[in-house]
């Protein structure tokens, strides 16, 4: 009796090189077993077996690998979308949907959704130019994902991926563009949800807390705050530019993220902090911690802003941080 793959890797026993001429990133299980391929060496535990039909190298785990092996599958009508397009744009959406073995694809309606092993379909109404190509595969625009991401994603985390995708330094799209989008499908699933996020979109902010952040500022009745701003002192030259700044208020709120923690980062953040008073400017340190609890945050920078002469107020916060 032929022993499995995971067998005769326990008794040391060497996995059979595939031929040459199939050894590629995407190989199609019925033509390997008409070349005397066995259905075992096909299940061996060097070859990622997620896609029904077909293999790839166990090894090679990146999304766009693991797109190519489901493009082997699908005819030139299926395109990559929602948070599978995100990934292969480069956007991070949250964690959980980063992880997730399934991959998105969609046809355009009224053909049905594509329904197969590692794959959740879609059928939805598209316009010509909301197609791309990333490395040969082909995908949502970058404007049309971010609107199918509203099926998918709550209003922060909407904001936050709409933030990349508008991002000033390497914009995939514009805020003109992702506004034309919506308008021409008014009936996209949670349409309501992206037209509340796209009045909050900015292509400043330079990560994900950042947006966050921003985002619970708003929404707690908070004065609006300058973004990444360069601070220049006159006397020194020397250049510093706070993630948040109340210019009005002299108040700087500074994210300190997990790269904050090492030796030479803590020193030169005291610097900064010490310039910064130095020059009149009231610090307020956040991290991830502080934006779980979105209320007391607010209610701690309004203190603050009130002590410099802010006579607003502020107003309940319902936000939840997803990951």
């Amino acid at each position: 009796m032929p022993l499995d793959s995971a067998a005769a890797q326990c008794l040391g026993m060497r996995i059979r090189p595939l031929p040459r001429s199939l050894s590629s990133s995407r190989l199609r299980v019925g033509e390997a077993l008409a070349r005397g391929v066995t259905a075992n060496r096909l299940n061996a535990s060097d070859l990622d077996t997620s896609v029904w039909g077909v293999r790839g190298p166990r090894h090679d785990a990146t999304i766009h690998t693991k797109c190519a092996l489901i493009a082997a599958r699908l005819d030139d009508r299926g395109v990559f979308s929602h948070s599978t397009a995100a990934l292969l744009f480069g956007v991070s959406t949250t964690l959980a949907l980063d992880a997730a073995s399934e991959l998105h694809v969609s046809v355009t309606a009224p053909a049905r959704a594509p329904h197969a092993r590692g794959l959740h379909g879609h059928s939805l109404a598209f316009e010509n130019d909301e197609f791309a190509t990333i490395g040969g595969l082909r995908a949502t625009s970058p404007e049309r994902t971010w609107c199918d991401l509203a099926a998918q994603l709550d209003l922060l985390n909407l904001i936050a991926a709409g933030d990349v995708f508008i991002n000033r330094r390497l914009p995939l799209t514009t805020l003109a563009r992702i506004e034309a989008c919506l308008r021409r499908h008014p009936y996209l699933k949670n349409v309501a949800v992206a037209r509340e996020a796209l009045a909050l979109l900015d292509g400043g902010a330079e990560s994900r807390p950042e947006s966050f952040l921003r985002v619970i500022l708003n929404r707690g009745g908070l004065p609006r705050p300058r973004i990444n701003h360069s601070l220049v002192n006159t006397e020194s030259g020397t250049v510093l530019r706070p993630d948040f700044e109340f210019t009005e208020y002299r108040t700087l709120l500074e994210y300190q993220g997990d790269h904050h923690r090492t030796k030479e980062q803590w020193r030169k953040d005291m610097t900064r902090r010490s310039r910064l008073e130095a020059a009149g400017w009231t610090v307020i340190e956040i991290n991830a911690d502080d934006l779980r609890d979105a209320n007391e945050l607010v209610e701690r920078i309004a203190l603050t802003l009130r002590r410099h002469g802010w006579r607003g107020r502020t107003q309940p916060v319902f936000a939840r941080i997803e990951w």
